[in-house]
């Protein structure tokens, strides 16, 4: 009898122990020995192949596929916050054009409203030079200066007057501006408020007002005459200087205008303004101080020394007829104030 080449693989069991079919595999000896061969092949080759630099490139490649999902994640988050942003720069840039047309409606509003602000403060502005102008060519009887005291207005109008003055003064503290605003409405305004307020101390019961009640303004007067520059708005000067003149006549106007601590530095100041009536008044406010000895009992000796006499021998030599006269009177009534202050140095 021939024999088959087979071999046989069992699963060996305890004995009275059923073994099922499926626990048995019937394999060729030729095919075992093949797989066998394999097996030792791969057993040869495989550490040569699967190394350490296969694993870590196979780690490498699945930490690749990992940060390229997360970079296409946040790829696709980025995309999703540009077009966020270029919705809200879409909406900005609208907000933006609409807000410049309104821009260019409210400028020309705007415009619109400085021009006709320019022209009611023009029309004010006239109003006011033609209204005072009237009021300083009234001012000139004196009947009307008793009108307007009895009418209980004047309090007021001299508190607008000092507050015109300070404001158009502050105004026009500019090299160039005052040149250009000598022929102004405002100009004539306020040189017409100063004539009233000259005319109003003209008169006897004017003065006496003026010194009782009008203190802020005569304040105001001199501090404004020492903010502005030589050779600057003389005829305002003048008015204000004359103003000033014609309160010390009276004896309570006198003392009030002596006792102000920077009247006699003002003076001095005035003195070398190149305009000759501002010279002039201001001699005639010195002589009116120097007159009332009483008055100026607070100079000292060593003021009187350094007045600026040599100002005023220049003047005394001055062209100008009145100002010359006035200007030697005030040395002569100087130099007797200065010898009586000697003389009672010396006793």
């Amino acid at each position: 009898m021939k024999t088959t080449n087979t071999s046989y693989v069992s699963s060996l069991s305890s004995a009275g122990e059923d073994v099922g079919s499926d626990c048995f595999v019937r394999v060729r000896k030729r095919d075992l020995e093949k797989l066998e061969a394999e097996v030792r092949t791969l057993r040869e080759f495989m550490p040569k192949v699967i190394n350490s630099d296969f694993i870590d490139t196979i780690h490498k490649g699945r930490s690749l596929d990992t940060f390229k999902e997360r970079s296409d994640r946040e790829q696709q988050q980025q995309r999703d916050d540009c077009l966020h942003i270029r919705s809200r720069l879409d909406a900005a840039l609208s907000d933006c054009q609409r807000e410049k047309q309104e821009k260019l409606v409210l400028k020309q509003q705007l415009w619109e409203c400085r021009e006709q602000l320019q022209q009611q403060k023009d029309f004010c502005t006239e109003l006011g030079s033609a209204s005072c102008t009237l009021l300083w060519s009234a001012s000139q009887r004196e009947e009307a200066i008793k009108d307007i005291l009895a009418d209980g207005k004047l309090e007021p109008f001299l508190s607008v007057a000092g507050q015109t003055l300070e404001s158009f003064i502050k105004f026009m503290d500019d090299d160039a501006k005052p040149q250009q605003s000598y022929n102004s409405h405002e100009h004539h305004f306020v040189l017409a408020l100063a004539g009233v307020v000259t005319n109003v101390a003209a008169v006897s019961c004017g003065r006496d007002f003026l010194s009782s009640s009008a203190h802020i303004l005569l304040g105001t007067l001199m501090r404004l005459l020492g903010l502005m520059k030589p050779g600057v708005f003389p005829k305002l000067k003048v008015l204000m200087l004359m103003a000033l003149y014609n309160i010390t006549i009276s004896v309570n106007g006198l003392k009030l205008i002596s006792e102000s601590p920077g009247l006699l530095p003002l003076l001095c100041t005035l003195l070398e303004d190149p305009d000759p009536e501002v010279c002039l008044q201001s001699l005639r406010l010195l002589q009116s101080l120097l007159l009332e000895r009483d008055a100026m009992s607070h100079m000292t000796t060593d003021f009187l020394s350094s007045f600026p006499l040599n100002r005023i021998h220049h003047l005394a030599s001055s062209r100008h007829p009145t100002l010359k006269q006035t200007a030697q009177e005030t040395l002569e009534d100087l130099a007797s104030l200065t010898n009586t202050k000697v003389a009672e140095k010396e006793q």
